[in-house]
């Protein structure tokens, strides 16, 4: 049975520990400098998080615009520096069409996230039909007038997934299509196995694979003093999540030695 993030506030600091963080956008207080298009469209300002520290969001709102939106937002380049299943994590916030008094028909819920793989940075927005859309984001919660007044916007938290990647980089986009939302926060990231000793054996960082059935297996170098046992060597397997499991062979510590705790010490 798993347990609330606030209730295990050790496996919450270990799966943020095996996060490799690509972009993170609540990091840069100076200027994001996406690229925006068109001009009137995704508008970069200045906020505060929830813990009021200073970011950057972004935000678009042409709702009373009578004409269908089309205005895209794209990161800059983002070195996937080994990882192949890269996760994309946002919060944001989507304004309620129905609260909005005399809103255009045109007037939607939902925004597009897409992304371009490359091996260098595209710089300006790219053609559209270069993109891959990842997924339709719509919010758990939108906010109304109501809220407004009472300075509650009603933060949403959307993860999604990109892989298998092969390029070097990538850019992110974002469509709006007719909405009322801002973009408070974009963190991108992928896992890895940290570094770990099992059975006298060392086991580095390793970058986990991108599908969730495969397993990546791992050879482990003897800690000093001991020795691989030729008729099981060990092994681990890296998993999807960043998890080590199904631990195979040992080390044994050489002559004169024996096992203290992950290392074999001289006897005394």
């Amino acid at each position: 049975m798993e347990c609330r993030p606030e209730a295990c506030p050790y496996r919450s600091k270990w799966e943020e520990r095996v996060k490799v963080v690509l972009l993170n956008s609540k990091e840069t207080q100076a200027e994001l400098g996406w690229t925006s298009y068109p001009p009137n469209g995704w508008e970069e300002i200045s906020g505060v998080d929830e813990k009021y520290k200073p970011i950057r969001t972004y935000q678009v709102c042409n709702v009373m615009e009578p004409m269908q939106q089309n205005n895209w937002l794209q990161t800059g380049w983002v070195t996937r520096r080994g990882g192949q299943r890269i996760f994309v994590e946002l919060q944001f916030t989507l304004r309620d069409c129905n609260s909005i008094p005399g809103v255009a028909g045109t007037c939607k819920e939902t925004f597009n996230l897409l992304y371009v793989e490359t091996d260098r940075d595209l710089g300006g927005v790219t053609r559209e039909d270069r993109y891959t859309k990842i997924d339709t984001i719509a919010a758990d919660e939108s906010f109304t007038q109501g809220d407004l007044g009472e300075r509650k916007m009603k933060l949403n938290t959307e993860v999604r997934e990109i892989g298998h990647l092969n390029r070097k980089g990538f850019h992110l986009a974002f469509q709006d299509v007719g909405a009322c939302v801002a973009l408070v926060a974009v963190r991108v990231y992928y896992k890895r196995c940290l570094a770990t000793v099992q059975n006298l054996a060392v086991f580095p960082d390793t970058v986990a694979e991108a599908s969730f059935a495969t397993l990546v297996e791992v050879r482990g170098n003897c800690v000093n003093n001991s020795e691989v046992d030729a008729d099981s060597p060990p092994r681990m397997h890296c998993s999807a999540e960043g998890e080590w499991l199904v631990p195979i062979g040992k080390c044994s510590c050489s002559a004169g030695y024996e096992e203290g705790h992950s290392s074999c010490e001289g006897r005394k």
